[in-house]
Parts: C-alpha cells; sequence; structure tokens
C-alpha cells in the first residue's frame, strides 16, 4: 500500500491550482485513488494559494494534508508556513529564483529549483509552476516520465490549447535539471 500526500503553495496566478490538478489526472490516468483539495483566499492573483493532493493504491480517508511527503513552496511564506509540516523523510522543491533561503531542515531532500528565472529566460513566464513540476517527478519517481504527455492533453483546457507544447517544454526542462 503507498500513500503520497502532496501541498503545492504559493501565490495566487503562479499555477499552483493547475499543478494539483495535473497531479491528480496524472493519478486518475494510473488508476490511483485521488484526492485534490484546493485552497486560496478571495483575491485569488497575489493572494495565497494552496492544494493538497493525496494519491494512493487504497482508498483515501480525508483529503487533508496536514504532513505532506512532498511539498512544493513557489514563494518564501509558503516555504516558512510548510517547511516544518513536511514528515521527516520527505522531499522539498521550491523556487530559488523567489525564495533565496534554503531549506533549514536536515531530515528531508531539499531541491531548489531556479524555475521563474528558467521560465523568464525560455519565453514562458507563466510555466514555472511545471518547471518545478518536471523536477519532483524525477526525483520523487511519483509517475513514469513517458505517461506526462496524455496528462497534459486532458489538463490544459481545449481554448487553452496552445499551451500544450509549452507545458511539455517546461515539464521537459524541470525534469532535465
Amino acid at each position: 500500500m503507498k500513500t503520497t500526500n502532496i501541498l503545492i503553495s504559493g501565490f495566487g496566478g503562479q499555477g499552483v491550482l493547475f499543478t494539483g490538478k495535473f497531479l491528480a489526472y496524472e493519478g486518475l490516468l494510473e488508476n490511483k485513488e485521488v484526492t485534490w483539495l484546493p485552497s486560496y483566499g478571495p483575491e485569488m492573483r497575489g493572494g495565497t494559494a494552496s492544494c493538497s493532493v493525496i494519491i494512493s493504491d487504497t482508498a483515501i480517508g480525508s483529503p487533508l494534508v496536514p504532513h505532506p511527503d512532498i511539498l512544493i513552496a513557489m514563494n518564501l511564506p509558503s516555504l516558512d508556513r510548510f517547511e516544518d509540516a513536511v514528515v521527516p523523510g520527505g522531499m522539498i522543491f521550491y523556487d530559488s529564483s523567489l525564495i533565496e533561503r534554503a531549506v533549514k531542515r536536515t531530515d528531508v531532500k531539499a531541491f531548489g529549483v531556479p524555475a521563474t528565472k528558467l521560465a523568464d529566460e525560455a519565453g514562458m513566464s507563466t510555466l514555472a509552476n511545471m518547471i518545478v513540476m518536471g523536477k519532483m517527478l524525477r526525483e520523487s519517481g511519483l509517475f513514469p516520465h513517458d505517461t506526462i504527455d496524455r496528462t497534459i492533453q486532458k489538463v490544459v483546457s481545449a481554448k487553452r490549447q496552445n499551451l500544450v507544447e509549452l507545458n511539455r517544454k517546461a515539464i521537459a526542462m524541470g525534469y532535465e535539471l
């Protein structure tokens, strides 16, 4: 029995909810039990946003993730708030372009990803979240890399199909880091 609790957090507009939705869809396509619980302030863009995702081989009793196995922090307030909640032996992925301090804990694996910088340089400034996602997928081994394409096709809305290829590219950039 394998259950992975994931918490993604950042400012509204950083793709936090989309990242969680991507993971949830990937879990569904892998025939896993999945929960996706978004949380955001009333202001959306610029306010705080977080998303809890649980992926499991068995039924899930609660969608809450008080102690994530994996934390993705897209900004400093998110890292400050959730770093101590990660289980010992867990993983923390953070956007080192926006978070200048290192992870303080020594009992977790921490990965600083200069996602915002890389996304800006590649002309896809809104996809820093997917660069971090690519790195997380590689380091965690949560899902096989070759299944990602079908998930991108499902998650990107019909009116934004022009972003499918950019999402692929962003994930590949993170995966190759």
